[in-house]
């Protein structure tokens, strides 16, 4: 049966047909699974191979083809679901038609996409600001604090300057307490140790740690908790971080406040929270070398996780390179 490449195979229009009006899939999905069956059908056009005579060497082919296209694994994946899905649904069909008319069904005996797997996702780097920008956006936030001397300015002083100085997760610091209580009502989440100079936090799984805070973080955190404490509603709550209102404060306030710092720091990339956390692994693994040193500061089951940043590292040390080495500069213009 000659198919016009542009014309959808019956077969095609028919499982389609069935995803709509059995399934009820939403009309996004439909046109998902319409692209991507549609490229099926070109693939085997163009190989001139009839779509139920289709191998699991063409498949192999064809997804190979879509990566070296550009496509990302996740879209490659999608179409392989997308194929698979209708030849399960053709496997299915002819065995149907086999068993009602007491045959051996004969066109297809197995799915030809079994066992192609999309190439694996690579897995992005997290997102670090420069030493350089880091600093900018902990120095606005310490400036403002001195200049407005009001409690949201100096709270978000002390809030930056512990986010890069411990590397911690927002939910990691929201829940800090201004001293640990061990009250079985109310057991602290986390701490300060201000004498130590010292932060435990409760991290994923129920972990708990303990990471040190910088000199120039504790400065900041002593400056809050002499405003905090002078706030008529600090009785209100043992949290350390506060709104005005005595609550504890909520991550969107964290990722406004956070954001709108940045900007006015002059920062050109778009700042939240965990970005902290990225750059104070990246910048101290930089610095010290010890990955096994950072996995532990960061709360990370596993070394995998922190080895992550060695890859930033290496784009920090490959841009430093091309920057400075002679032979770098000479290749490029």
């Amino acid at each position: 049966m000659k198919i016009q490449p542009t014309e959808l195979h019956p077969l095609v229009q028919e499982y389609l047909h069935e995803l709509h009006i059995l399934r009820q899939l939403s009309v996004h999905t439909l046109k998902a699974y319409r692209m991507d069956l549609s490229e099926l059908q070109g693939f085997a056009a163009e190989d001139s191979v009839e779509l139920l005579e289709v191998s699991n060497a063409h498949v192999r082919r064809w997804a190979g083809r879509l990566h070296s296209k550009g496509k990302s694994s996740r879209t490659i994946a999608r179409a392989l679901s997308a194929w698979r899905g209708w030849y399960d649904w053709l496997t299915e069909k002819d065995a149907r038609r086999a068993a009602k008319e007491d045959r051996l069904a004969a066109n297809l005996t197995a799915n030809p996409v079994d066992d192609v797997k999309a190439p694996k996702r690579l897995k992005s780097l997290p997102k670090a600001l420069s030493v350089e920008q880091a600093l900018a956006l902990v120095n606005q936030a310490v400036l403002e604090a001195g200049e407005k001397k009001d409690l949201e300015a100096i709270r978000d002083a002390a809030i930056i300057d512990l986010l890069y100085s411990s590397g911690l997760r927002l939910s990691e610091l929201l829940g800090i307490d201004v001293m640990q209580s061990k009250d079985r009502q109310q057991e602290s989440a986390g701490w300060l140790d201000w004498d130590a100079a010292e932060v435990t936090v409760l991290g994923k799984g129920g972990k708990r740690r303990s990471v040190p805070v910088g000199a120039p973080a504790m400065k900041s955190l002593q400056a809050w908790r002499e405003t905090r404490n002078a706030s008529e509603h600090a009785i209100q709550s043992i949290a350390l971080f506060i709104s005005a209102t005595g609550a504890r404060l909520s991550p969107r306030t964290v990722q406004a406040r956070l954001r709108t710092l940045a900007m006015r720091a002059g920062l050109p990339t778009h700042v939240h929270p965990h970005m902290m956390r990225h750059s104070f692994a990246s910048h101290v693994l930089q610095s010290s070398q010890d990955l096994r040193a950072v996995q532990e500061m960061l709360g990370h089951a596993s070394i995998a996780s922190t080895q992550i940043y060695t890859s930033l590292d290496f784009q920090h040390l490959a841009q430093a390179y091309d920057k400075a080495h002679p032979r770098a500069k000479a290749g490029k213009g």
